[in-house]
């Protein structure tokens, strides 16, 4: 038997002797936000044109730059921060993906994997609802720094 199915039937197994033993509460987070991330990062690839110009409008208006930079920054930056937006969007995406099989894995016990994305679930959002099944949130603001 070739080494990678020895291996996927070992932790199969393992899983599964573990889940037996597991205790009666169990946590869904690391699956509720790998499913959250798959389902919204296209939402926020949709939405980063928005985004990127609030982010840019904001910046303007809240840094103190002079009159070169005001004048010669908006439409690069418009660009640039629309760019990092959709390629932050698909990041989100990728670690959903990332997040899927651990949290099936951990879906029976009590203990929960760290974001691998901070972003998506600290900054700020057009559209952010939280519900008991998965939180709702796209449209973030991956530029901007939530602290």
């Amino acid at each position: 038997m070739p080494f990678v199915p020895r291996l996927a039937a070992f932790v199969l197994a393992g899983g599964l002797a573990l889940s037996v033993a597991a205790p009666a509460a169990a946590s869904p987070e690391t699956l509720k936000r790998s499913v959250g991330n798959l389902l919204m990062f296209p939402f926020d690839v949709a939405t980063a044109p928005i985004v990127a110009g609030t982010t840019v409008y904001r910046n303007l208006n809240d840094i103190d730059d002079s009159t070169a930079v005001r004048v010669f920054y908006p439409i690069p930056g418009y660009v640039w921060t629309t760019a990092v937006q959709i390629g932050a969007g698909v990041l989100r995406g990728v670690t959903g993906a990332l997040e899927l099989v651990p949290g099936l894995i951990l879906l029976p016990f009590e203990t929960d994997l760290g974001p691998l994305f901070d972003p998506s679930i600290d900054n700020e959002a057009l559209v952010n609802l939280e519900t008991p099944v998965i939180d709702i949130k796209f449209g973030v603001d991956y530029t901007t720094s939530p602290f």
